[in-house]
């Protein structure tokens, strides 16, 4: 049967432009799946119009498991020739290799347009009383875990959606785009909680928290505490081992979804004599003795997300709750927050949706407030940002699914994200003119909801710090 197929693909191969989409299957696994681990080995290689069909073939076949993907590809345009001087000057067809970050694939785009439905259908008509009563509505959090969309990257075994990271950031976005105290809730489940227990949890772990996660149940990070903030590793939650299990004392500040999650990933020292070193991570089931959940805060912005103190008072948990190893949750938390940075940054793009159409209506003067130059280029001015900030978090998000570093591109799409929100809001306010100002429109609430993106999940101060030592490394 595999003769019979490879005998076909080589017959295939006569054809000079069966050729090219063969070399551009090939591509978009590479692409797609980052095989090609070893530069030298790449810069080595013979360009692809210059192998022959059996070199071209033999690349092939090593990607044979993942064709399916290659092939849609190539069918939905992302990877195309280039221009017709090209072509002749290769003699064949010259392929894209490298497609726009932010050209999404068919199931991508399916992703977008559900979420926004769903947002605009089951979330826009709640958000209002969700902002004044500071509380997320339980039809909100069924319809998130209905749709799949708290266990985005979750396997199907596990009855997750097995989707991609990079389909997480776009379900992220369009939550932003009309309650970011939604879509905070989503992304902390995506990208720390669910990641958690995908890269670290046994298999006993994950049979019986990721099929829960998936369905029905959220999860909380603790890690902050009253003097561990931006300085996180200087907490003092402390667990004392006793026989084969752990006690566990201390407090927990600033614990988004802590009102409604079911665990808890506790960052807490089991070996305080080794410092930051000594910091391990821990689950903890809600309902466990001695954990309690303390006051709510009363936020000025994403006030539906639920953010509490978390006590734990001689809370024993058994030495098989351990999240990965011992002394490692330091290293665990700065990979998942590198990673999550990437998530925040793409909530910022909903304010001006809902603005620019004001402007496009309102009359001054005889005309439109939008054919005003002056308003032009100040809309203009933004929405270029906005398209910035987006590159930056659809490239950093790309890059962490083709298992490249992203510390630097994180920090920067987190910064820039943040900041661009922060611009975003108070010009749309500006272009609203009094109604902005008032509660009959969005944009206050988007106002308020913006702030928390330069503090949270690493203040825009300490991303700065981060950029600055990944370009310190690269020059040495």
């Amino acid at each position: 049967m595999e003769d019979a197929m490879n005998l076909s693909l080589m017959n295939m191969m006569n054809s000079r432009w069966n050729k090219m989409r063969l070399i551009s299957i090939v591509h978009a696994s590479f692409q797609t799946r980052s095989l090609y681990n070893d530069e030298s080995a790449l810069m080595k290689r013979k360009p692809d119009h210059q192998q022959s069909p059996a070199d071209l073939l033999s690349r092939f076949l090593s990607i044979r498991n993942i064709l399916p993907r290659c092939v849609q590809l190539v069918q939905t345009g992302l990877c195309q020739p280039y221009s017709v001087q090209s072509r002749t000057e290769l003699g064949i067809p010259r392929l894209l290799t490298s497609p726009p970050v932010d050209l999404l694939t068919p199931d991508e785009e399916m992703m977008r347009e559900s979420v926004a439905k769903l947002a605009a259908e089951k979330i826009k008509p709640l958000v209002r009383k969700m902002d004044e009563e500071s509380r997320m509505d339980q039809s909100v959090i069924d319809a998130l875990f209905k749709n799949g969309l708290m266990g985005i990257e979750i396997d199907a075994e596990y009855g997750g959606t097995h989707s991609t990271f990079f389909i997480a950031n776009l379900v992220i976005e369009e939550l932003a785009k009309v309650d970011p105290a939604v879509s905070v809730m989503c992304d902390i489940q995506n990208t720390l909680i669910v990641s958690l227990f995908r890269k670290y949890g046994t298999k006993a772990q994950k049979d019986k928290y990721l099929p829960q996660l998936a369905t029905n149940m959220l999860g909380s990070f603790c890690l902050s505490e009253v003097d561990a903030g931006t300085d996180a590793f200087a907490l003092k939650t402390a667990a004392v081992k006793q026989g084969d299990h752990y006690v566990i004392n201390g407090s927990k500040m600033w614990i988004s979804n802590a009102e409604h999650a079911g665990v808890f990933i506790v960052m807490a020292n089991a070996k305080p004599t080794a410092g930051y070193k000594g910091i391990t991570s821990f689950l903890v089931d809600r309902g466990t003795p001695g954990l309690t959940i303390g006051k709510k805060e009363d936020k000025l912005g994403i006030r539906a997300s639920s953010t509490c103190a978390v006590h734990f008072d001689n809370v024993k948990v058994p030495e098989s709750s351990i999240l990965g190893e011992i002394g490692k949750g330091y290293k665990y938390a700065i990979e998942m927050l590198n990673e999550g940075r990437i998530g925040i940054g793409a909530q910022a793009k909903g304010c001006f949706e809902a603005t620019v159409p004001y402007t496009k209506e309102r009359k001054q003067f005889g005309k439109r407030i939008f054919d005003f130059q002056g308003m032009q280029h100040q809309i203009s001015h933004v929405a270029t940002q906005i398209q910035a900030a987006k590159l930056l978090v659809y490239n950093a998000a790309r890059r962490k699914e083709a298992g490249l570093p992203v510390v630097k591109e994180g920090a920067m799409a987190k910064y820039f994200a943040s900041e661009v929100a922060a611009l975003t809001a108070s010009k749309c306010i500006e272009w609203m003119g009094g109604v902005g100002y008032t509660k009959d429109y969005p944009i206050e609430k988007f106002f308020r909801d913006c702030k928390i993106g330069s503090i949270y999940e690493g203040t825009s101060n300490i991303q700065l710090n981060t950029i600055a030592k990944c370009l310190e490394q690269e020059s040495t």
